[in-house]
């Protein structure tokens, strides 16, 4: 509010006419109030007991002194209730009026001329918040999840040691297309001299090609069922 005064003070204000206003104000001001502009009345002849108009963010106050200046009456309108303003301005000041829903015009006469643009310009603005209010969006802060990292174990499988290696590697003969069905008659004969053992090792050591992708399914399924026929 103080500072609110300085600006006022600065533009050929009656400091003592303030200070009066601004005294009686302290008791009628409400919560989260402020003062926005003071206007006083200065007439062509000498004025002892000039009225004054007062506008907060919140109404619009008329300081009329009473009683040759004893005591002040107050009448307040709220915003809501103002439907204008006007100014209109002459040879000796300005006039602001200013209405309200009901009809009612309220004018205070001989303000000077450039409080006169101070107090409209306010008002205006008071009544554009009004029609256009501001929409303050709440600044939401994005909450970061953490998603923990999982260590992932790795198994180690070991490895079945192979001796033979021969026996991995397929032989020209073992490398048929998936078409033949008959295997030569040198293999069969081969085959015949094994003992069962060797077969069934003969059989795994097949089974471990296909599973290495070293032979498809086919040829492994007539490997296996040329093996079947010795065991």
């Amino acid at each position: 509010m103080i500072d609110n005064l300085k600006k006022i003070l600065n533009e050929d204000q009656d400091p003592k006419a303030i200070e009066k206003i601004t005294a009686k104000l302290e008791n009628l001001l409400m919560s989260n109030e402020e003062v926005g502009y003071i206007a006083v009345q200065k007439k062509p002849a000498v004025t002892i007991f000039p009225d004054s108009i007062v506008v907060t963010n919140k109404r619009i106050i008329l300081c009329k002194p009473k009683n040759l200046g004893l005591s002040m009456e107050f009448i307040d309108y709220d915003w809501d209730d103002i439907s204008g303003s006007f100014v209109k301005e002459g040879i000796l000041g300005a006039d602001f009026t200013f209405t309200t829903n009901s009809d009612l015009t309220q004018t205070v006469d001989y303000l000077p001329k450039n409080q006169a643009r101070k107090l409209y310009t306010y008002a205006k603005e008071q009544l554009d918040l009004l029609k256009n209010p501001k929409v303050t969006t709440p600044i939401v802060e994005e909450v970061k999840v953490e998603t923990p990292i999982q260590e992932v174990v790795v198994e180690e499988v070991q490895a079945e040691e192979v001796t033979h290696f021969a026996e991995l590697m397929p032989t020209p003969n073992d490398v048929i297309r998936d078409t033949e069905v008959e295997a030569p008659i040198s293999e069969e004969k081969g085959l015949a001299h094994l003992s069962q053992d060797e077969l069934f090792a003969k059989l795994q050591n097949y089974k471990k090609l296909l599973d290495n992708g070293l032979i498809l399914q086919g040829e492994y399924d007539r490997l296996k069922s040329e093996i079947l026929k010795f065991l």
